[in-house]
């Protein structure tokens, strides 16, 4: 089920990353086009492969008070914010980092992302 624009991290092994000069605007907002020292390759990114990290696909949010929930019982309907078919929000380790649609998958639920979001840097 693989598209022939899926980024496949193995045939990227000896590749680097862009010069200064193919970087895009946003990386140099980022820092990362001004020094060349910063150029990683994915071989040296294997370190970080297997580091677990929690994805979290949201729906959508409501805020109710404790009396509230308390009185939910089986079948009880909790309204959210979103509207149908309205983009969800996708978050990693609590950040959030794009948003998708839920797609069914040999009948288990996913999500795709249709957008990323790019984080403000701080520093």
């Amino acid at each position: 089920m693989a598209d022939d624009n899926d980024l496949n991290l193995a045939d990227l092994e000896n590749e680097e990353m862009p010069a200064d000069n193919e970087l895009d605007d946003d990386a140099d907002e980022d820092g990362f086009a001004d020094d060349p020292s910063n150029q990683i390759t994915a071989r040296e990114l294997e370190a970080v492969y297997d580091i677990p990290v929690q994805v979290s696909a949201v729906l959508g949010k409501q805020t109710m008070q404790v009396s509230q929930l308390l009185k939910l019982g089986r079948g009880a309907v909790v309204e959210l914010d979103r509207k149908v078919g309205e983009a969800i929000d996708i978050y990693v380790n609590n950040r959030l980092v794009a948003r998708g649609e839920v797609v069914i998958v040999d009948e288990r639920l996913g999500v795709t992302m249709t957008e990323i979001i790019k984080s403000e840097q701080t520093g």
